[in-house]
């Protein structure tokens, strides 16, 4: 393996653009940052989720779309990348927000347009606590995420724990590297930042860890 395309994932505020920011610096890998500030719906959203759930739902899946588009030769080509998300998300999200006729027909859509995307080689599963998310959004300030309410997030969370069991399950052939978050801040603590870089370490090509 001469390239690797990594996502990291997990629900809001749990630290993966952090950690994606860290590996590309750290491996020289060409980072894939999620399209947030740009959504036009998310204020509206958080405010009344029913309403404006499929309008942001759509945004996402659209915008997700076209990055994958535009960095799927980088990867056929091998380079490597790292993203802050992987798009099977948007079924999570969907799944919670959306009302069974509205959901089968996006299905449908995320199934036309992720058909023949790029796959993710490894997936980091960020986890985390109730008090861990909630404590982080706050920190990190964001306006729209101050409209998030705690039994949304209980819910997400469970929504992410169920659906990366299925995942495993159904992709044995794409390894999931599950990290507990609540007792890590590699953000701002070097020992925890080895420890996480080090459990990655396993997963990645060698000349990528010679770099780093």
């Amino acid at each position: 393996m001469d390239s690797i395309f990594i996502t990291v994932e997990g629900p809001i505020g749990v630290g993966k653009t952090s950690l994606s920011e860290i590996i590309s610096r750290t491996y020289d890998l060409q980072l894939m940052g999620e399209i947030v500030y740009e959504n036009p719906f998310l204020d509206k959203f958080y405010t009344d989720i029913a309403e404006w759930s499929f309008q942001l739902e759509m945004f996402f899946l659209c915008n997700r779309y076209k990055q994958l588009q535009e960095i799927s030769g980088q990867i056929t080509t091998g380079n490597s990348v790292v993203s802050d998300y992987n798009i099977f998300k948007n079924t999570i999200f969907a799944r919670r927000t959306l009302d069974e006729e509205t959901l089968a027909k996006y299905l449908q859509i995320y199934n036309i347009l992720t058909k023949d995307m790029p796959q993710a080689q490894l997936v980091i599963y960020l986890k985390a606590s109730l008090e861990t998310v909630m404590k982080r959004i706050a920190m990190r300030g964001r306006g729209f995420e101050k409209q998030i309410d705690e039994s949304y997030m209980v819910n997400l969370i469970a929504d992410y724990e169920d659906f990366m069991r299925e995942f495993e399950r159904c992709h044995p052939e794409i390894p999931v590297l599950t990290i507990e978050c609540d007792e890590l801040d590699y953000v701002h603590r070097k020992e925890d930042l080895e420890k996480v870089l080090e459990r990655i370490k396993p997963f990645l090509p060698v000349q990528l860890t010679s770099r780093g």
